[in-house]
């Protein structure tokens, strides 16, 4: 399997955003054109974008569907959506709609039943199941509330239930800027046999190749590519 390198386009108030470990208030990056940026991403080569609606995430709806919406009609590549999925109408809609992969973070932590019955009406592969991890516990509600699990613990269990892949976020790294921990997730691969994809801390092109070294299937950027850490052909590169 090709390993992935996905921009990130997190999407808060209608703007494209990089918040600081998910905390509101925190914004490195606002941008008044979530669409035009994503667009501005295939433009330099992304096969995939990571859609991530960060009120939908905290108020459990999704509030900026809209602007999803827009970037699927603008859009021919393999879309991911996360942030507020916890309903079957959620899922349904957005697969209606063209999105690859839709991502059930909490809905999925408070009911692995959820995944069993959104993964047989719709096919593994377009169910990925959420886990953020902060200090070794995965999290809910916007990364605002801790469970007892940690990543393998749950991942193993979510694949039993259904899911097709696994999205990993390490909050310990994430939007910090300073380099990843491939611990964690070469932890959570050791423990499951679908894709999981690694988001948290990328900042570099050794970065990437860390993760790529966990055997993860991919690695989302988001800040790193917004600020100029990285460009996104390198960050291409480094993935091949």
């Amino acid at each position: 399997m090709k390993f992935e390198v996905i921009p990130a386009v997190d999407l808060k108030g209608g703007r494209c955003v990089q918040l600081v470990q998910g905390i509101p208030g925190t914004e490195m990056v606002s941008l008044d054109n979530p669409i035009a940026q994503a667009l501005k991403w295939i433009d330099q080569g992304a096969t995939i974008l990571h859609l991530i609606d960060l009120d939908g995430a905290i108020k459990g709806e999704r509030v900026n569907a809209h602007v999803i919406e827009a970037i699927l009609d603008a859009a021919d590549v393999i879309i991911e959506v996360g942030g507020g999925n916890r309903t079957s109408s959620d899922v349904e809609d957005l697969i209606r709609l063209g999105v690859d992969r839709v991502i059930i973070g909490t809905a999925a932590v408070n009911n692995p039943g959820f995944v069993t019955e959104m993964s047989d009406k719709h096919g593994k592969a377009h169910i990925m199941v959420s886990l953020d991890a902060k200090y070794g516990k995965v999290t809910t509600h916007g990364w605002a509330k801790s469970s007892v699990f940690t990543p393998p613990e749950l991942g193993s269990r979510l694949e039993e239930a259904g899911a097709g892949s696994i999205l990993f976020t390490n909050i310990d790294t994430e939007g910090l800027l300073e380099g990843v921990d491939p611990a964690p997730t070469a932890e959570l691969v050791e423990a499951v046999n679908i894709p999981v994809i690694a988001a948290g801390g990328v900042t570099t092109v050794a970065d990437i190749k860390t993760i790529k070294q966990t055997r993860a299937a991919g690695a989302v950027i988001g800040s790193a590519l917004y600020t100029g850490r990285i460009s996104l052909s390198e960050a291409l590169q480094a993935g091949l």
